[in-house]
């Protein structure tokens, strides 16, 4: 099976990141694991990979609740940029709000909507799934 090479968890919770990150690692499917804290800290990482010509992650894992930019807010802006490479997004989230899943549905991420807390059963299916 194919590994993804970069993934890219965007989480300001330390623990549920903490938790992400290491079954992604445990999963043996992900070589590198980029993190940012916030949507804004997201939005930059990923435009400055952009304007260097580097690949970006083939991956992204999304938290909603986040201060500075929320997940909404950096969608609303990431998906203004032109890319090439194919991306896909899950949202990883503590919110099972009707409103939150419906507004996932605009953005067609209605089946990568994920409720945390996620485990490593969970991941490595969601893995398979992108590699399938």
């Amino acid at each position: 099976m194919k590994k993804i090479n970069l993934a890219c968890i965007i989480e300001d919770d330390p623990i549920h990141l903490m938790l992400t990150k290491k079954y992604m690692e445990l999963s043996g499917m992900v070589d590198n694991i980029m993190v940012c804290k916030d949507g804004f800290e997201a939005y930059n990482m990923l435009s400055a990979i952009i304007q260097s010509g580097k690949n970006l992650p083939e991956l992204i894992l999304l938290d909603l609740n986040m201060p500075n930019w929320d997940g909404w807010k950096f969608l609303d802006e990431f998906i203004k940029i032109p890319v090439e490479q194919k991306i896909t997004i899950y949202i990883l989230t503590g919110s099972s709000k009707k409103e939150d899943l419906l507004m996932a549905k605009k953005y067609d991420l209605h089946g990568n909507y994920l409720i945390k807390p996620t485990d490593l059963r969970n991941l490595k299916e969601m893995l398979n799934n992108l590699k399938a």
